[in-house]
Protein backbone atom coordinates (compact mmCIF):
# COMPACT_ATOMS: atom_id res chain seq x y z
CA UNK A 1 0.00 0.00 0.00
CA UNK A 2 0.74 3.86 -0.66
CA UNK A 3 -0.76 6.56 0.57
CA UNK A 4 -1.09 10.16 -1.19
CA UNK A 5 -2.45 12.55 1.68
CA UNK A 6 -3.57 16.34 1.61
CA UNK A 7 -2.57 16.38 5.27
CA UNK A 8 -0.11 15.36 7.38
CA UNK A 9 -2.41 13.81 10.16
CA UNK A 10 -3.87 11.49 7.29
CA UNK A 11 -0.54 10.88 6.89
CA UNK A 12 0.93 10.55 10.54
CA UNK A 13 -1.57 7.54 11.01
CA UNK A 14 -1.14 5.79 7.88
CA UNK A 15 2.46 5.79 8.89
CA UNK A 16 1.89 4.91 12.57
CA UNK A 17 0.05 1.64 10.64
CA UNK A 18 2.80 0.96 8.93
CA UNK A 19 1.51 2.58 5.17
CA UNK A 20 4.50 4.60 3.44
CA UNK A 21 3.04 7.92 1.77
CA UNK A 22 3.50 11.12 0.60
CA UNK A 23 1.90 14.47 1.50
CA UNK A 24 1.32 16.94 -1.36
CA UNK A 25 -0.41 20.03 -2.07
CA UNK A 26 -0.75 20.55 -5.68
CA UNK A 27 -2.40 18.92 -9.12
CA UNK A 28 0.96 18.79 -11.09
CA UNK A 29 2.40 16.83 -7.45
CA UNK A 30 -0.44 14.59 -7.53
CA UNK A 31 0.37 13.35 -11.01
CA UNK A 32 3.64 13.22 -10.66
CA UNK A 33 3.37 11.18 -7.20
CA UNK A 34 1.06 8.75 -8.73
CA UNK A 35 2.98 7.91 -11.58
CA UNK A 36 5.82 7.19 -9.65
CA UNK A 37 3.47 4.70 -7.15
CA UNK A 38 1.81 3.49 -10.47
CA UNK A 39 5.46 2.68 -11.79
CA UNK A 40 6.53 0.85 -8.32
CA UNK A 41 5.31 -3.05 -8.85
CA UNK A 42 5.43 -3.58 -5.34
CA UNK A 43 2.59 -1.42 -4.73
CA UNK A 44 -0.75 -2.93 -4.80
CA UNK A 45 -3.19 -0.18 -3.66
CA UNK A 46 -2.94 3.30 -3.61
CA UNK A 47 -4.70 5.22 -0.81
CA UNK A 48 -5.55 8.69 -1.33
CA UNK A 49 -7.83 11.17 0.53
CA UNK A 50 -11.02 11.77 -1.19
CA UNK A 51 -10.42 15.45 -1.56
CA UNK A 52 -8.38 14.55 -3.81
CA UNK A 53 -10.88 12.70 -5.98
CA UNK A 54 -13.41 15.40 -5.63
CA UNK A 55 -10.53 18.03 -6.31
CA UNK A 56 -8.75 16.27 -9.50
CA UNK A 57 -11.36 13.36 -10.89
CA UNK A 58 -9.64 13.46 -14.73
CA UNK A 59 -6.80 12.44 -12.69
CA UNK A 60 -7.59 9.89 -10.77
CA UNK A 61 -10.67 8.71 -13.18
CA UNK A 62 -7.92 7.96 -15.81
CA UNK A 63 -6.06 5.72 -13.75
CA UNK A 64 -9.18 3.92 -12.40
CA UNK A 65 -10.75 2.98 -15.36
CA UNK A 66 -7.50 2.40 -18.32
CA UNK A 67 -5.11 0.21 -15.29
CA UNK A 68 -6.06 -3.01 -13.43
CA UNK A 69 -3.14 -2.54 -10.63
CA UNK A 70 -2.54 -0.63 -8.54
CA UNK A 71 -6.08 -0.68 -7.30
CA UNK A 72 -7.09 3.11 -6.27
CA UNK A 73 -9.11 3.43 -2.79
CA UNK A 74 -10.71 6.63 -1.53
CA UNK A 75 -10.20 7.43 2.13
CA UNK A 76 -12.26 10.33 4.40
CA UNK A 77 -9.29 12.10 5.91
CA UNK A 78 -9.40 13.79 9.50
CA UNK A 79 -12.01 15.78 8.47
CA UNK A 80 -15.13 12.67 7.61
CA UNK A 81 -16.14 11.59 4.39
CA UNK A 82 -17.27 14.05 2.13
CA UNK A 83 -20.12 11.64 1.01
CA UNK A 84 -23.75 11.97 1.43
CA UNK A 85 -25.05 9.69 4.63
CA UNK A 86 -26.77 7.46 2.15
CA UNK A 87 -24.07 7.08 -0.43
CA UNK A 88 -24.15 3.53 0.15
CA UNK A 89 -27.60 3.18 -1.20
CA UNK A 90 -27.11 5.60 -4.15
CA UNK A 91 -24.06 3.14 -5.75
CA UNK A 92 -25.81 0.56 -5.60
CA UNK A 93 -28.49 1.53 -7.09
CA UNK A 94 -26.78 3.04 -9.88
CA UNK A 95 -24.47 -0.42 -10.18
CA UNK A 96 -27.58 -2.80 -10.54
CA UNK A 97 -29.80 0.03 -12.04
CA UNK A 98 -32.75 -0.90 -9.86
CA UNK A 99 -33.50 1.37 -6.82
CA UNK A 100 -34.07 -0.57 -3.35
Amino acid sequence: MFLISDNVDTYTGMKLAGVEGVVIHSKEHLREQLQKAIGDKEIGIILITERFGREFPDIIDDVKLNRRLPLIVEIPDRHGTGRKPDFIMDYVNQAIGIKL
